[in-house]
């Protein structure tokens, strides 16, 4: 469902020209989740907001179930974000003025694709029924948290990009938060690309991977 090939990218710095990637290969199946693993600053992050469409490859190839992301238009690239892609990150994007129920439908809303039911088991699973009434600045970091994963989630996108989502959390909530999170990835039938530098978090997917020297290589998420 994600195949990257010959991914190619580096940045202008005062120091001179700074080789993020190199001939960067990677594939990732429908359903799996992978955790994305590497030392600050090597590039994982960046690698995500690639295959999102936010950044430009300077060159080689990514497909999101054979959409190829690097030669899209900026519209087709917002459509994918829209339809098909889920970003979920350590600041929790939530709409200030809207309700908690609102912005869990925010992107179900704006790609027309309700569920009902699977809306009250996302609400239920990650305890929001009493707090929908309310407005984000109301709730724990916690709960924010968990609203942006319902958020993510509702429209069944193919894809969720996760980076470092419970980063911000103490260290019981972030493992409550991972919890559900994994599980529900898995029942959506979504996949799952996560950024995170904790080997505990990445024992809850199914793959991890470590980013080193711009190159992806197989670990033991164990």
């Amino acid at each position: 469902m994600l195949s990257i090939t010959n991914l190619n990218k580096s940045f202008q710095q005062a120091e001179g020209n700074v080789v993020v990637f190199k001939d960067l290969n990677f594939e990732m199946a429908t359903g799996i989740s992978v955790a994305l693993l590497g030392e600050s600053g090597s590039g994982k992050s960046t690698l995500l907001h690639l295959i999102a469409g936010l950044d430009r490859v300077d060159s080689g190839e990514i497909q999101i179930d054979h959409s190829p992301v690097t030669t899209m238009t900026e519209a087709a690239l917002a459509e994918l974000r829209r339809q098909q892609v889920s970003l979920v990150f350590q600041q929790f994007h939530l709409i200030s003025t809207l309700n908690i129920l609102d912005n869990i439908r925010f992107q179900a809303a704006l790609c027309q694709r309700f569920d009902n039911d699977y809306e009250a088991l996302l609400i239920d699973r990650l305890g929001l029924a009493s707090q929908l009434r309310k407005l984000p600045h109301q709730l724990s970091r916690g709960q924010q948290q968990r609203v942006a994963i319902a958020r993510s989630l509702l429209h069944k996108p193919a894809l969720v990009l996760a980076d470092e989502p419970t980063g911000n959390l103490d260290e019981q909530s972030s493992l409550e938060v991972m919890s559900l999170f994994s599980s529900l990835v898995k029942n959506s039938g979504s996949s799952l690309l996560m950024v995170t530098h904790s080997r505990e978090m990445a024992s809850y997917l199914d793959r991890a991977v470590l980013l080193h020297n711009g190159k992806l290589g197989e670990i033991d998420a164990g």
